[in-house]
């Protein structure tokens, strides 16, 4: 057992020299093992899935532009705003918009990713249309919510990111948004 938590405490310490990882204090002054990601480096990956288009009913697309995400460590979970274009044969022109979204994270152990998941939209807004047809748009706004941010990869942890932690038996588990940015814990793996 000494020998193990020597392991783990080596371990943890060759990871906080290297930046990879941070060593978190928990209640009971037990070292809990965890990995750091930081906003620019979430920020970074998810505007590699962006611009996307989400058509609505043949009447007009609405294209997406990357999101500019900010931590909301308050509630443990990311915002994100969001400009939106709308364009088609309903409009006459293009509108530029923006919308608001809220977000939880959710570990995928198949791909080692961090996802969004748990949408809460704000309302979106249009400044230079007819309030009525930004009423019609925001009937759709959970669906482009849905499909534009959805279970969008905002980070992937790399096999040499978690590799000491997966020898000790142990696996991700919960994730904390914190003023820095995310931090993932490691806990023991379930049989």
């Amino acid at each position: 057992m000494l020998h193990r938590r020597r392991f783990l405490s080596t371990a943890t310490c060759g990871l906080l020299a290297g930046g990879g990882a941070a060593l978190l204090l928990g209640r009971g002054a037990q070292a809990q093992p965890s990995y750091t990601v930081p906003l620019a480096q979430l920020q970074e990956m998810v505007a590699q899935k962006f611009p996307r288009s989400v058509p609505v009913q043949g009447l007009l697309d609405l294209t997406v532009q990357a999101p500019r995400l900010r931590l909301l460590p308050e509630v443990n979970r990311l915002g994100a705003a969001m400009a939106v274009d709308a364009a088609g044969p309903a409009l006459r022109r293009s509108h530029a918009g923006m919308f608001d979204v809220e977000f939880a994270l959710r570990y995928e152990a198949s791909d080692r990713t961090l996802r969004a998941h748990q949408l809460k939209l704000g309302r979106l807004e249009f400044p230079t249309l007819r309030p009525a047809v930004t009423e019609i748009l925001n009937a759709y706004g959970p669906m482009l919510a849905e499909q534009s941010l959805r279970e969008v990869t905002l980070h992937q942890l790399r096999p040499q990111d978690t590799a000491v932690f997966d020898g000790p038996g142990l696996q991700p588990g919960p994730i904390t948004v914190t003023d820095k940015g995310l931090t993932v814990a490691f806990v023991a793996r379930q049989p």
